[in-house]
This record gives structure tokens, C-alpha cells and sequence, in this order.
């Protein structure tokens, strides 16, 4: 049984930074792409970052691009978000979430595997 855990969210001042975790297990994730997903309150879930879990590269949302870096931990089969120059419209749950193959990576609706989600909130 595939399982994601988040951790690391919580509470920052505007230009703060967090790095957020995410734990995956249950499988072997060569060939899947990893993406860290928010959704604010009243709003859709949006794409904020990926990683292809082979080779290593990263996508990310253009609100988000030079602020955040997705990396992965292979041994530890972590996948982290880190977060810098943080602003109050980043307030979001944020999520991790797995699916085969880089298509559709920006997609919520072709990930099949979600975690719980961890609460990011920037004060201004």
C-alpha cells in the first residue's frame, strides 16, 4: 500500500522560508513523478512543483519559480519542497501526491495517490 506522509508546515512571516517533507512508502517510485500540490480556501488545488523520481528533474508553477526548489532523497525516500521568500498568498494546505510518468504532471485529477496534506499559513 502506497502511502505519502507531509510534514514541516506551519506558521511564518512574509520572507520566511519552510521546508516542507514528504515521506513516501509501500512501493519503489522509479519512473513516477512526485508533486507537491495547495489548495487555498474557496480555491482548486493547483500545481506548485514536480520531480521525476529517476532522473532527477524538476518542474515548477511560474508563481513559484526562483521561491521554491523540490528535491528528493533517494535513501530515505523523501521528496522536500523548500520554501524562501514566502508571501501571504502561499497560505495554502499543501499536498504530495505520486503518479506514473511525466505527462500531465500539472494535472491534480491524473495523481492516484495523495497525501494528507500539512498547513502552510504566512503572515503579512
Amino acid at each position: 500500500q502506497v502511502q505519502l506522509v507531509e510534514s514541516g508546515g506551519g506558521l511564518v512571516q512574509a520572507g520566511g522560508s519552510l521546508r516542507l517533507s514528504c515521506a513516501a512508502s509501500g512501493r519503489t517510485f522509479a519512473g513516477y513523478v512526485m508533486g507537491w500540490f495547495r489548495q487555498a480556501p474557496g480555491k482548486e488545488r493547483e500545481f506548485v512543483a514536480a520531480i521525476n523520481w529517476s532522473d532527477g528533474t524538476t518542474y515548477y508553477a511560474d508563481s513559484v519559480k526562483g521561491r521554491c526548489t523540490i528535491s528528493r532523497d533517494n535513501a530515505k525516500n523523501t521528496v522536500y519542497l523548500q520554501m524562501n521568500s514566502l508571501k501571504p498568498e502561499d497560505t495554502a494546505v499543501y499536498y504530495c501526491a505520486s503518479k506514473l510518468g511525466i505527462v500531465y504532471l500539472t494535472t491534480p485529477g491524473r495523481y492516484n495517490t495523495w497525501g494528507q496534506g500539512t498547513q502552510v499559513t504566512v503572515s503579512s
